[in-house]
């Protein structure tokens, strides 16, 4: 069975940044370079739209703090619609007037168009598949009889075809147990907030009327009779700004209305969640349900399927790990949990006796964090080393029987099926690696090439490395950089500074399309391991929280350092990329240390820290930020870094873009609406500077967070952006 984990349920704070895994179709003769000539910056001078200041004034334990631009967040209204308008009109002017532009937009184009097929999976009588022909906006879903040949394929669903533009996006596809009912998710224009569609397999027919307002929730089948799923009452106000507070997990019984659906979980509680999840095991015997008040914790809760009205079984009263079942051998139940152990472990217990004094470890915590998953009959448990991929298989005993040989330092990813294939499938790739699938015998260990990129990328012309710094309070930091071999260490080369660092998200190496056609303009390309993210576990999510979150902005500083120290770079070809959690990472950095970055590129950011726990489900991540209400030293640090307060007149910061979606009901664009805002006026304000920088925002009409952006969308998103910060790198041209 698949994991089940309440964190990955809710999609909690991905990155906002699509890293899409495509390849180069060019050979290296044909690789274009950039022309060294340069001048001082974009010449164009910018009139920005006039933002009105309101005179909202807000008091935090008897501080006055000015909100001159909180009329941005009603997305309802036409004022901010005009706005919307008007800024973008001046962008895409500016853009317009980068003399290749077109050539990064049709550079990109090319590398898209190329066929991607995922790993197969076996529902029922049929084997199924992701597949893109190249250009196509979204992945369709193709399927044959497993007992024929593969050339049988017919399209399954075809999400193209769901909207004229490419913008609504397949989400969760799950199965019936005999594979003979599928209900599928879909998102209109980027939104957290789903549809379900319930077909016939064999005939791909609506059984039913789409479920509707559905957010943050997996679909998990009871036998053929219906499935649980989660959502929030729809909030008064905007769907797309107001607070979602509490989480409630239901049951849909196929046949009857959405209105009657029964609530299973979380209609009265002394607590709010405001995350719920509930999964059901393969074979039908239970139900395990996750709460959360926040995006790291859960408690957890156990229900015996085959006795009728059986009540729920506590198996964790408190919030103070992560836990989720990965599988279960009848009445025994397999977990993973940090409870006691910060990199993670697999215990077992015995349903009758499912609280935590009861567990016996199965495969215990290790120096390195731990992810897990089962098919064949088999674990599997995946470590980070460094950030680095190392796997093995394990029996339900807890014998290891042997590490998984992989193609070489890297990421792997979706090791899993049903419990009686002898055959499994995984994806591998690292930052020069094109993503391969490779299949796995579960009884000999042989590891084989099942899918190959048809990409004409040649790993062997870019080299990756590993490199570890040290950061201001001498803590040691991974980071790793990617390029074209043979570049010269002289100061002078363009590079993005990538980073994250929050919500136990991990940075592992991985191949994108963008990230290549940086690294073919001469480009380096640097991620670095930000403390706040998971990749050395509990301790090192935690030491970049709350009133600790200033080390996450250390580390990325100096990881700035380090670049210019080494001479990958130098101020005047330094851009610094991040969003969502990233995106306040860009903000808080470039507004700390404006002097050492020619470029920011702030997206889908949470840019106002003393607000954002007032949107949508944002009062969830004050696990890893805190809120400005829960005391008067909180409220001090947050304000000291929010980036929407921190914009100062008569500072030349670098050259930004922010990018954001407006229909980002994640983090609502009214964050990126207030720090452009700022950072023009003040821009304008400031009369020191005969050439300010230019402070531009990229609105996405009928985009979102991130998922399910349409290939066509992504494309030109990141030509822009790339366009942008070579223009401002004083590039003029490329040489093709």
């Amino acid at each position: 069975m698949k994991k089940y984990s309440s964190l990955l349920l809710t999609v909690l704070l991905s990155n906002g940044i699509v890293a899409c895994s495509g390849q180069s179709n060019l050979n290296n003769s044909d690789i274009p370079t950039m022309v060294t000539a340069k001048t001082s910056t974009a010449e164009t001078k910018l009139n920005y739209p006039i933002t009105k200041k309101g005179d909202v004034v807000d008091n935090y334990f008897g501080v006055d703090v000015a909100d001159p631009y909180r009329w941005l967040e009603d997305d309802r209204s036409d004022e901010t619609a005009e706005w919307v308008t008007a800024q973008n009109k001046v962008t895409f002017d500016y853009l317009g007037q980068i003399p290749y532009r077109d050539a990064l937009k049709q550079r990109l184009s090319d590398i898209w168009n190329y066929e991607k097929v995922g790993s197969p999976f076996v529902e029922g009588a049929y084997t199924y598949f992701y597949k893109n022909d190249g250009l196509q906006d979204q992945y369709v879903v193709y399927r044959y009889k497993t007992s024929q040949s593969k050339f049988t394929a017919e399209v399954f669903l075809d999400p193209n075809t769901f909207s004229d533009d490419g913008t609504t996006s397949l989400g969760q596809l799950s199965f019936s147990g005999d594979g003979s009912l599928a209900a599928y998710t879909i998102s209109e224009g980027g939104s957290d907030w789903r549809k379900i569609i319930v077909i016939d397999s064999e005939t791909k027919k609506e059984l039913e009327k789409k479920l509707i307002d559905v957010k943050f929730s997996g679909v998990s089948w009871y036998k053929n009779e219906g499935f649980y799923y989660s959502s929030y009452d729809k909030p008064k106000g905007s769907e797309l700004s107001a607070k979602t507070d509490q989480h409630k997990l239901y049951f849909h019984k196929l046949g009857t209305a959405q209105q009657t659906d029964k609530v299973v979980f979380g209609e009265i509680s002394a607590q709010k969640r405001r995350y719920v999840g509930g999964t059901v095991t393969d074979d039908n015997r239970y139900l395990l349900i996750s709460g959360a008040v926040s995006t790291s914790g859960n408690d957890l809760y156990l229900k015996d399927l085959t006795k009728p009205n059986s009540k729920l079984v506590t198996i964790l009263d408190h919030t103070k790990s992560d836990t989720y079942l990965i599988n279960n051998k009848g009445s025994q139940l397999f977990f993973v949990t940090n409870l006691d152990a910060g990199n993670k472990k697999i215990v077992s217990v015995d349903a009758a006796n499912p609280t935590s004094e009861h567990w016996a470890d199965l495969i215990p915590e290790t120096d390195h964090v731990l992810s897990a998953s089962t098919g064949g009959g088999y674990l599997f448990t995946s470590y980070m080393v460094d950030a680095i991929s190392k796997v093995y298989q394990y029996d339900y005993l807890g014998n290891k029987i042997r590490e998984i040989e992989l193609p070489g330092a890297g990421s792997v990813s979706s090791l899993n099926g049903k419990d009686d294939a002898e055959i499994l499938y995984f994806t591998f790739t690292n930052t020069t690696t094109p993503s391969i699938t490779l299949s796995f015998d579960v009884n000999t260990g042989v590891t084989s090439p099942f899918n190959q990129s048809k990409v004409k990328f040649d790993s062997k012309n870019y080299v990756s490395i590993q490199v570890f710094y040290i950061s201001k309070d001498g803590t040691k930091i991974p980071m790793i950089i990617s390029h074209k071999k043979g570049i010269k260490l002289d100061g002078n080369n363009p590079t993005i500074l990538y980073g994250y660092g929050g919500f136990n998200i991990s940075l592992t190496p991985s191949f994108s399309l963008t990230r290549a056609v940086w690294m073919e303009q001469g480009g380096i390309y640097a991620v670095a391991n930000l403390r706040g993210g998971g990749e050395y576990g509990r301790k090192w999510h935690n030491a970049g929280t709350q009133m600790l979150k200033q080390n996450v902005f250390d580390d990325f500083i100096a990881a700035a350092e380090y670049l210019t120290e080494k001479n990958y770079t130098s101020r005047d070809y330094l851009a610094i990329q991040g969003g969502s959690n990233g995106g306040l990472l860009v903000g808080a950095v470039m507004l700390q240390r404006p002097e050492l970055f020619k470029v920011a590129l702030p997206a889908v950011g949470v840019l106002d820290m003393l607000r954002y726990h007032t949107f949508t489900a944002g009062a969830g991540w004050a696990y890893d930020y805190g809120t400005s209400e829960q005391s008067k030293d909180m409220f001090n640090y947050i304000h000291a870094y929010s980036p929407v307060h921190n914009v100062k007149s008569g500072v030349q910061y670098p050259a930004t873009l922010v990018t954001t979606g407006d229909h980002d009901d994640r983090v609502v664009p009214a964050h990126s609406f207030k720090f452009a805002a700022q950072l023009q006026a003040k821009q304008i304000q400031s009369k020191t500077q005969i050439q300010a920088p230019p402070m531009l925002i990229r609105i996405e009409t009928n985009g979102g967070h991130g998922a399910g952006t349409p290939a066509s969308k992504t494309i030109d998103q990141y030509a822009d952006i790339f366009a942008f910060t070579l223009y401002n790198m004083g590039f003029k041209t490329l040489k093709h």
